[in-house]
């Protein structure tokens, strides 16, 4: 039995339990409760053309990458995952395994910039065009959809940066009545928060350097998909383009997922503090959080998500200059890209993650600050991004 098929086994029991004991089983010979590191290129054959285990060549498989794709998608329940080197190289693989020349798909009006960068740059040269549509808008969802011809819809939610929320049943049922498939990058919520497979997605994204990671030590990606023919189409071309997860990579995104759970209770505790004490501040305009009665999608959310996640993001009275003082002033909080590791981290939008997207459609507001919410102690955090607010008012 494959550590994939044990991990789907494991799909009835508890989401902690499921992260912490699916995909792989306690070494037969040594005893070992934790997947070793695999760092081999290639396996000695059974005779030719004998696989042992199914293992030839680690671009197409290794046993450490095959204990966390097993785990991924057991907690996703999907039928199959696949990791990959990068959550760009994870979006470019699908891409290339469900589209060709000439056909078409829905992004988000807001997307990440890389992914946005992805389509705008390297798909549509291919010929793969593109249309920009707000996930929260079904309807506007469905006006870009070009029957025949538009074979994804790709969805994010809680969007990045401004944490827009798509409905995800909605949406896939828009999707599969013109012929196409729903994507759902569920790198925000995590699987812990949301399971995007079990609303009616074809196809669950991540960039499994955030949440599942974790820890802010690993670059990786992942797609997890319910439908088994799609399963052989994505392994033909991870195997074809080769922007596979390496031993060491999966071995660390495996070990960051077995704590996702009590992580992201973390999270949350934190990120719901910081939103408050934001929504109190005068310096602050505007708070964005789907957790918020007023969040246009906090409906939604509630209904599709477990809690609400540890993506902040708020707009400073001063505009652009006093939004930069901030990110500038924190000292808990670190100046960086990314998300989802242990530590909070504060970026401008506009400069940083999504400054692909200036001068377009996809611009996000100058004034824009998003936090990635760690696990510190939330009263340092607060304390934190309360002196920064104040820094930033006395340089206006």
């Amino acid at each position: 039995m494959s550590e994939q098929q044990q991990g789907n086994q494991s799909e009835k029991a508890g989401f902690e339990t499921r992260a912490i004991h699916a995909g792989y089983e306690p070494d037969p010979s040594t005893g070992a409760v934790i997947p070793p590191i695999f760092a081999t290129s290639t396996y000695k054959q059974d005779g030719v053309g004998g696989l042992r285990g199914g293992y030839e060549y680690s671009r197409s498989a290794n046993p450490t990458r095959t204990a966390l794709e097993g785990n991924l998608a057991a907690l996703e329940e999907g039928e199959r995952a696949f990791a990959f080197a990068s959550g760009l190289a994870a979006e470019d693989t699908l891409v290339r395994a469900t589209c060709r020349p000439g056909d078409h798909v829905v992004i988000p009006d807001d997307a990440y910039g890389g992914t946005y960068r992805l389509f705008d740059k390297v798909e549509q040269s291919w010929g793969v065009e593109h249309t920009p549509a707000a996930v929260s808008d079904v309807e506007a969802v469905r006006a870009a959809i070009r029957p025949g011809v538009t074979k994804l819809v790709w969805c994010e939610t809680p969007t990045n940066p401004l944490l827009n929320v798509g409905d995800i049943e909605a949406l896939a049922a828009v999707a599969h009545d013109a012929g196409a498939l729903l994507v759902v990058d569920n790198t925000f919520a995590s699987p812990y928060l949301q399971q995007p497979l079990t609303l009616g997605a074809d196809v669950v994204v991540h960039s499994t350097t955030k949440y599942a990671g974790g820890h802010s030590d690993v670059v990786g990606g992942a797609l997890v998909v319910r439908d088994l023919d799609l399963a052989e189409q994505v392994a033909f071309h991870q195997n074809a383009i080769g922007a596979v997860a390496g031993p060491f990579d999966a071995w660390l995104v495996l070990r960051g997922l077995k704590t996702l759970a009590v992580r992201m209770e973390r999270h949350c505790d934190n990120a719901e503090q910081v939103v408050a004490m934001l929504e109190a501040h005068p310096a602050v305009t505007q708070v964005i959080y789907p957790g918020l009665p007023d969040h246009p999608g906090h409906a939604v959310a509630a209904r599709q998500m477990k809690r609400f996640g540890g993506m902040v993001s708020f707009r400073v009275a001063g505009g652009v200059e006093a939004a930069l003082a901030v990110c500038e002033g924190t000292e808990v909080f670190t100046l960086g890209e990314s998300l989802g590791g242990v530590e909070s981290l504060i970026e401008h939008p506009g400069r940083m993650t999504h400054a692909s997207v200036s001068g377009t459609a996809l611009e996000v507001p100058e004034d824009l600050v998003r936090l990635s919410v760690g696990i510190e102690t939330a009263a340092d955090l607060l304390a934190d991004l309360e002196r920064a607010l104040e820094l930033s008012q006395r340089s206006r």
